[in-house]
């Protein structure tokens, strides 16, 4: 079934289109990942199909009945509107429908004549079938589910909107997104806020809901588990892969290396006919000539596919640390009355090695990176860094470069005198930074663009220890696969902070992980770290339905991390009433769903408390199941 379609269509704000004959369609059940380097128009063409921005020539149409909703980038809320208040906006309709149920089985509860009877019972049907398709009879549990899923706690819900920091609202308007579910999504960038437990959630929600939709991200990760197919844009033109961004990976360089190929065979092909018709323009072979000048005319010319380069990156060559780069014993850190974001940790980084900290919002990566560097002082404990280490840090908020300075002198080191101009240039072309753009002003850069100047800033500054918060937030693809490798090939010690899975992928060779209320040290990379976690909660499980004594108890220091909240039950059981109750809630969903309640004002009633009463209970029952798991 097509939702979407959009033909020829053109977009101009210079000399060249950013958008020149764009064309393509997306149906039902589809997932497009739009990829392409910054600047290729990727957010223009996601705003056109919304509406929110008209094409020069063209069209975009949507299927009949068709709704599509854009993920808005910049939050304005009305003063004074909470959380809750928010994420139900655009519900109206479901709303409206349930109130409108339950006066119409109270209408049909009354006496009345045939004919008002069968009038009423026409719409209750008609009413019925909306909620039923709008999955109304849970509104209230799906904004449970959203909100959870991206990261609230229902003591938030009455916070006004202005007392949540700006990356929580950015996730009340993708939670409101959902919750309208538009047939077609049009998300641009919806993980930039989120940490990786929400970014992991949002991928099974829209996959399992089959969304259709078109999503703008850099986060390979999401792209790959999201993405059913891919759209590249690059120099006005749309080119179209099936599979994920893995598979759009390899094909890219499949298809780059067979058309270059042909295309080399056919300007081998023309040079020896335009030789051989330069040869024979006169005389016996004049009109062999002739025949092979008309046959060139007709060749359809093969293009060479544009590419799209990263820039080349690369770190210079570090002086050598002592063995050990930082050695911390002991540290602690709180802010105010709350809980500390570490306490009594540990940790000796050795020459050489890549760790990248990981953890949810706010659990103090940055605060823990800070005070390794020394920038913040630890309530306990002590922090020294290795022999002839010299760090150079990038900052999540680009602060390392002058924002009134151009790009040139913003990366002109203090301690090192002998770069010229000339040798700056060249350090900035590295990074992609080039022509005009390093004689420009930082803070009228785009985000992507002091990003690379701040990379660039580290490499004028020849550390042996590259310490990294966010490195990868304004790059595109292209730029953190050269980076990614550019770390790698550096000899040095590098820390860093990042919620790029991808990117923890390829670069760390250890893991500092945040887990509940505590830091724990991990040998090997992200992929590694989730297959230790999936084994882990496997065995854990294991045992905790083991009914042997000896494989169930668990040691006087265990037990006393955590009290217990609710009274000792098997895990067996516990599961056994939590499967009881999922099953209730289902049947009281099937009840709710049935037009015959809806003409039993009581019975309707009673079904939704048995459904409130039900979800209530399950929400205990997950925390009882989680303590058990944890203590037992």
């Amino acid at each position: 079934m097509l939702l979407l379609s959009a033909t020829d269509v053109v977009r101009q704000f210079d000399r060249a289109p950013i958008l020149d004959g764009i064309t393509f369609d997306l149906n039902k059940g589809e997932r497009i990942g739009l990829v392409g380097p910054n600047g290729a128009g990727k957010t223009t063409l996601l705003r056109i199909l919304a509406d929110r921005d008209h094409a020069d020539a063209g069209t975009v149409s949507l299927g009949s009945g068709c709704r599509a909703g854009l993920l808005e980038q910049q939050p304005e809320f009305v003063p004074g509107k909470t959380l809750i208040e928010e994420a139900r906006e655009g519900l109206e309709d479901i709303f409206r429908l349930q109130t409108e149920a339950a006066e119409l089985a109270e209408a049909l509860a009354k006496p009345c004549d045939a004919a008002e009877q069968a009038r009423l019972t026409k719409r209750l049907d008609v009413v019925q079938h909306e909620l039923s398709h709008l999955d109304g009879f849970a509104v209230d549990h799906r904004i449970d589910e959203v909100l959870f899923g991206l990261g609230f706690q229902t003591s938030q819900y009455n916070q006004t909107l202005s007392s949540l920091s700006g990356g929580q609202q950015n996730r009340v308007l993708l939670a409101q997104l959902l919750l309208q579910a538009p047939e077609v999504l049009l998300l641009d960038e919806p993980t930039n806020h989120l940490d990786i437990e929400a970014s992991e959630w949002l991928e099974k929600y829209l996959v399992d809901g089959n969304q259709s939709l078109i999503v703008v991200s850099h986060d390979r990760y999401f792209l790959d588990r999201v993405c059913t197919r891919i759209l590249e844009l690059h120099r006005g033109g749309i080119a179209d892969y099936p599979g994920n961004f893995s598979h759009y990976w390899e094909q890219r360089e499949e298809r780059q290396q067979a058309a270059e190929k042909i295309y080399e065979r056919q300007q081998e092909y023309i040079a020896r006919a335009e030789e051989f018709i330069k040869k024979n323009n006169y005389g016996v072979g004049a009109t062999r000539a002739k025949d092979r000048e008309g046959k060139l005319a007709r060749l359809e010319k093969v293009e060479r596919i544009s590419d799209i380069r990263g820039p080349q990156m690369g770190f210079p060559e570090p002086t050598r640390t002592g063995d050990w780069v930082v050695d911390a014993v002991g540290l602690s850190k709180r802010f105010g009355d709350n809980s500390p974001l570490f306490d009594k940790l540990d940790l000796r980084i050795s020459r050489g090695e890549r760790w990248g900290f990981l953890g949810p919002n706010g659990s103090g990566k940055t605060t823990l990176l800070r005070t390794l560097l020394g920038e913040l002082k630890p309530d306990r404990g002590t922090v020294r860094l290795g022999a002839n280490v010299k760090i150079a840090y990038f900052d999540q908020q680009l602060s390392s470069v002058d924002a009134d300075a151009t790009a040139m002198e913003a990366i002109r080191p203090p301690q090192i005198a002998r770069y010229n101009d000339g040798q700056l240039r060249d350090i900035l072309a590295r990074f992609g930074v080039i022509g005009e753009l390093a004689l420009q002003r930082v803070g009228a850069m785009s985000g992507g663009e002091k990003s690379k100047v701040a990379l660039a800033r580290l490499y004028s500054l020849e550390p042996n220890v590259l310490v990294l918060d966010e490195p990868t937030n304004h790059l595109d693809l292209w730029s953190r696969d050269a980076l990614e490798r550019s770390l790698k090939e550096f000899a040095g010690t590098v820390l860093f902070v990042s919620h790029d899975r991808y990117f923890l992928d390829r670069v760390a060779t250890n893991l500092l992980v945040y887990e509940k209320t505590r830091w724990f040290e991990f040998g090997g990379n992200y992929t590694d770290y989730m297959a230790f976690s999936r084994l882990r909660f496997a065995e854990e499980k294991t045992s905790a339905l083991s009914t042997k004594p000896a494989e169930t108890s668990r040691s006087p220091a265990k037990d006393t991390k955590r009290k217990r909240q609710f009274p000792f039950r098997k895990v067996s059981d516990i599961e056994a009433d939590i499967a009881a109750k999922e099953a209730t809630l289902e049947q009281c969903q099937a009840d709710m769903a049935d037009v015959e309640i809806h003409r039993d004002a009581a019975r309707m009633q009673s079904t939704m408390n048995r459904f409130e009463a039900t979800r209530t209970a399950l929400e205990s029952l997950y925390a009882h199941w989680e303590e058990a798991m944890e203590l037992n």
